[in-house]
This record gives structure tokens, sequence and C-alpha cells, in this order.
């Protein structure tokens, strides 16, 4: 039973996901703490630091087999992040073994690798699920590459727009969070085997050739150099991480806004059994758009402090490094949380394209004011239309073409051809170039 919302029966599926609780979940982080000494006796045993068959023993030891009590009894007893689990591992290897485990390691070595790890398994979750969502997007673009509908800005209706253009967007941004994913894996993929203070100094010169061989056992990158106090790479990936919550997060404004009864250009599915008000049966909220931008603002203040972190004193700080403990599991299970969100609310978005055509209607020749402008531009100049157009529109609330031809500045066959010119072609150019850059076909 979790002690916090998020990790409770009732409301843990809101804030994390069930495969990245196999990542954070007390049993499977110290199965994998368990798996890094394990790969640091292979190393060692490789450069004749500990014997093999102490290495082969320790390799077998299995979470299952620890006694986790006693394991948490002696991690308070000793105020001591790891001496707890070593004498829990030493309690059930052979005797002959036990002093060979954890040689010349420290706590921080095997946190850090554990960071390593998961920003790998992680960062695997996040590309497969983002992928998924860019390829739904793009699916959606292309559907509605030429659908009109309103442009907004500051919350206004401005100019028409397309809602593939709209999505293209979207889908765009994804593709640079993938670029970001796959470019930046080579500082985040790495190991840490550092010693008291970074200089390895307990292995003398085997030191650099033991941190490669165990970073080979693991999968992960040789840093080449100690990063105790270096914590940028954690910093790096919880702030990726928590810029695709905000693209998430956007993704759901516009859904939350466009849903609106009054516009109604889009809305959630609304699956079966699922109640929006108890005591307003009417409504239809739009539950999963909203929490995308709950999820977005806690993965952001758990980034915020991960990038806290890199300013850290001397050859080690606990105060940094320790706070990446909570902040960085919890930008993990946010990002996962708001990813599985993200792809249902796609899957099942429902779009309306005669509402969204009857609100172009709606709003009449203003959306085609940017047009006039520019037809306009070209008879008198850009900045004596644009007063001409702000007298006719809001000062004077007129017909604009009645009072582009009273001001005998235009007529009205002009005025016409201007607002019902090409207004979404380059949106409409747009989503096929975003097509292109994906490599798919319009």
């Amino acid at each position: 039973m979790g002690t916090r919302l998020s990790s409770s029966r009732m409301y843990a599926h809101l804030w994390g996901t069930p495969e990245l609780d196999g990542v954070f979940e007390e049993r499977a982080m110290l199965q994998t703490w368990l798996d890094v000494l394990a790969a640091l006796a292979r190393a060692q045993s490789a450069l004749g630091i500990v014997p093999t068959a102490a290495a082969e023993a320790i390799g077998g030891v299995r979470v299952e087999s620890l006694d986790l009590e006693y394991i948490a009894e002696q991690t308070r007893v000793t105020s001591h992040s790891t001496l707890g689990l070593i004498r829990g591992l030493q309690r059930v290897l052979p005797a002959d073994v036990r002093e060979h485990v954890y040689v010349g390691a420290t706590v921080q070595d095997i946190s850090d690798t554990w960071f390593g790890i998961v920003m790998r398994d992680v960062g695997a979750v996040v590309q497969r699920d983002l992928t998924a969502l860019r390829e739904r997007l793009l699916d959606l673009a292309a559907k509605h590459r030429d659908t009109v509908m309103a442009g907004r800005t500051h919350g206004q209706p401005g100019a028409p727009i397309t809602f593939g253009f709209k999505v293209a967007t979207w889908a765009d941004e994804v593709g640079r969070h993938l670029d970001r994913l796959a470019e930046g894996s080579y500082r985040w993929e790495v190991g840490q085997l550092a010693g008291a203070v970074g200089a390895l100094a307990f292995f003398g010169a085997d030191g650099p050739a033991l941190r490669a061989r165990f970073c080979a056992e693991l999968g992960l990158i040789d840093p080449g150099v100690s990063w105790l106090t270096s914590r940028d790479r954690v910093a790096e990936f919880g702030s990726t991480l928590a810029m695709v919550c905000g693209t998430l997060a956007r993704i759901g404004t516009e859904v939350y806004e466009l849903a609106r009864p009054e516009i109604g250009e889009l809305a959630e599915a609304a699956p079966s059994g699922a109640v929006s008000s108890i005591t307003m049966p009417h409504k239809r909220n739009p539950e999963g758009s909203e929490h995308l931008d709950t999820l977005a603002r806690l993965a952001r203040s758990s980034a915020a402090v991960l990038v806290e972190g890199m300013v850290a004193g001397h050859e080690r700080d606990g105060r940094a490094w320790k706070a990446e403990w909570i902040a960085l599991p919890e930008v993990c299970q946010l990002a996962g949380a708001a990813l599985r969100i993200g792809l249902a609310l796609v899957d099942g978005l429902e779009v309306h394209p005669d509402a969204m055509a009857a609100n172009v209607a709606r709003f009449g020749a203003g959306l085609g004011s940017e047009r006039v402008l520019a037809g306009l531009t070209s008879k008198i100049g850009k900045h004596r239309a644009q007063q001409v157009l702000h007298e006719v529109l809001r000062e004077e609330g007129t017909d604009l073409a009645t009072g582009l031809v009273e001001r005998g500045v235009a007529t009205a066959a002009e005025v016409r051809d201007w607002a019902t010119g090409p207004a979404v072609d380059a949106a409409a150019a747009m989503v096929d170039a975003v097509l292109a850059r994906a490599g798919r076909a319009g």
C-alpha cells in the first residue's frame, strides 16, 4: 500500500504506469542494484581483483533471497545508504565470498550507475511511445490537411488555418523530442565508478580499465571521467522528459479549449461508464486533456530539482545527488503517464469539421482581414492600410467592403477577391513539409 496518492491503489494510474513501476518499484530497484554489484564483481575478477568463483556467487543472488526487513533495519541503524543492502547480501553468501562484495565502490557508484540504466530503459519507453504518437498525429494531419478552421491568437479568432496544420505542429514537435532522445542517449547511458573522490585511487592504475569493463558488463557507456558532481546528464534527461510532458500538455490544452460546447470543434472520447460530474450529469469533461497539464506542471517541478543539482560542491555533494533519488523517478513516471494518456487522447479524438466550418462562417469577414490587409497594402501601403482597416473594423464596426469603398481605397470586387483568396494554401503546404520530413507521403 502506497503512502502517497501517486502510489495508492486508487490513484496510481494517474501518475505512473505499471511498466515503469517495473523499473522503480523497490524490489525492481534492488535487483538492478544487485545486477550492478554483480557486474562490478565480474569486471574485478577479469582483472584479478576478486576471485572468479566469488564473482559468480555474487551474480547468482536474486532479490527474492534477501531479507528486506533486515536490510531496511540495517540501513536505519548504520545511517548509510547501501550498507544495509551489503549486509543483507553478505548474509546469503558463503563466508569466503562475503569480503569480495562491493570492493572499492561507493554508494554513488551504485546509484549513479542505476541512473544510467534508468535513463537508458526509460528513454527507450519514451522513444517508443513518442514514435507511436507521432505516427498517429501524422495520420491526423494528413487526413485534415484541408479542413479549414479558425486560427486563434490570445484566445480570440484571428485568421483561417487548417486543423491539419495545427496537428502538424504537434507532430513536428514530437519529432524534435525524438531527435533529442536519440542525440542525448550517449551522454545519459553511462556508468559510474569513481571511488571516494572520483580519482579511483582504490584501484590505482587499473581504475580506468576496470571502469570500462564494468560499464561494458552492463551495456552502458564508459564516461571517461568521474561525474560525481557533474549532474548535467541527469538534469538534461529530466528536462527532456519535462519538455515531452509540455508538448503533451499543449495538445491537451487545445482539446480542452476546443471541446467547449460554444466552440465544439474537438472532443475527447467518452468511454462507457465514465462519469464527468456526480452532480451535473449533462457534463462531458475533458479529463484526460486537463490531466496532461497537471502532469506537465509536476514534471517541470521535478526537472527543476534536477537542474538545481548541477550546483554541487567539490567532489561529492549529497544535497544535490540525493534529491535526484526522488526527482528522477518522479519525472520518469509522470512522463510515462502523460504518454499513455496522450496516446489514448489522440486515438479517441473526435474531430468535428462541421463545427469548424460553422465557426469560420460565424466570425465572418473578420477572419479574412489579414488577406484584405495584404491586398490593400499593394494599393496604399502597409501602415496606411492597417490604420484604415482598424478604423473600419474596430472603431466604426462597419461592413468591411462598405467601409473601404466609402473611403475610396478599394472596390467591392477587390475586397471580395482579397477576402476569398488563398488564406490556407501555405498552411496545407506546411503539412506536406512535415509529412515529408517524417518520411511520409501526403
